[in-house]
């Protein structure tokens, strides 16, 4: 008997029965691989919705221009392993986009410095999308002195952190919470007693929805290219990355669900104060 192939089987003298349901069966076999492909292809869009770049800087509320003096990365996948040199200032698995800017931000010591993310590199000014609201966790930013804003090398740079919030247990309510309800936006100030030079500034997110277990935790940084005017001559104690972050730390592995937390400890240094 010849083979006979199941979208021809009602050629072959099937009952009208049988015929109905094998086409009944070949639709549906169609329509399921079909909406599986599409469920697939959300679940990826999904997946990149949820992530984020820091894109915009601002000084003392003026804006700096989009992608301005950033090294920012065209996908916007997150950093996991805290002993990667990616976890400095990203640019590895995630290659920067080219070609890097070369603008610098001047900003004096004292200034209020505005960052802004966004989901992707194509989102609106005052675009709501800004990371998923299940990424919840804390904003840190770090400063380091340089020879160069423009040099690419950034391993083996002395960095001390300026800025941080994490969550507010009365209400529970996350820094990246706050971020999202400000479009992207996050102010922090520049320490005042800092010496005037040049500067890389790692500014960071960690998404903690999946941070039961380690490598869980999601990191969002990028680095900003910055000339610091005015200021002292006090010099912060620092930390280096990578080295500031351990995958044991209580801020980096940690379960944010339950039982509901009553503190989190941000992870690296202290903020530094004049």
């Amino acid at each position: 008997m010849p083979h006979i192939s199941i979208f021809r089987i009602s050629s072959y003298g099937l009952s009208p029965v049988a015929a109905m349901l094998t086409r009944t069966l070949i639709a549906f076999t169609q329509e399921y691989t079909m909406k599986s492909s599409l469920l697939a292809f959300v679940s990826a869009l999904t997946a990149i919705s949820a992530h984020t770049i820091f894109q915009e800087v601002y000084v003392n509320g003026v804006d700096q221009g989009r992608y301005n003096a950033i090294r920012y990365p065209d996908y916007n996948g997150p950093i996991t392993d805290v002993t990667s040199n990616d976890i400095i200032c990203n640019g590895g698995i995630n290659p920067y986009h080219t070609p890097l800017s070369t603008a610098v931000v001047t900003a004096a010591a004292g200034s209020t410095i505005t960052t802004q993310w966004f989901y992707t590199l194509y989102n609106g000014t005052n675009s709501p999308e800004v990371i998923d609201s299940s990424h919840k966790g804390p904003v840190i930013t770090y400063l380091a002195k340089v020879d160069d804003p423009l040099q690419t090398t950034v391993t083996g740079l002395k960095w001390f952190k300026i800025y941080e919030a994490g969550l507010e247990p009365t209400s529970q309510v996350w820094a990246v919470d706050t971020l999202i309800a400000n479009h992207g936006k996050v102010s922090f100030t520049i320490p005042s007693c800092i010496a005037a030079g040049n500067y890389l500034m790692r500014h960071e997110l960690i998404a903690l929805h999946g941070a039961s277990s380690y490598p869980g935790a999601q990191f969002y940084m990028e680095c900003a290219q910055l000339k610091i005017t005015g200021g002292g001559s006090t010099s912060p104690a620092t930390v280096s990355f990578p080295g500031a972050y351990k995958g044991t730390d209580p801020g980096i592995t940690v379960n944010i669900y339950y039982p509901v937390l009553t503190n989190y400890t941000i992870p690296g240094p202290s903020v530094f104060k004049c």
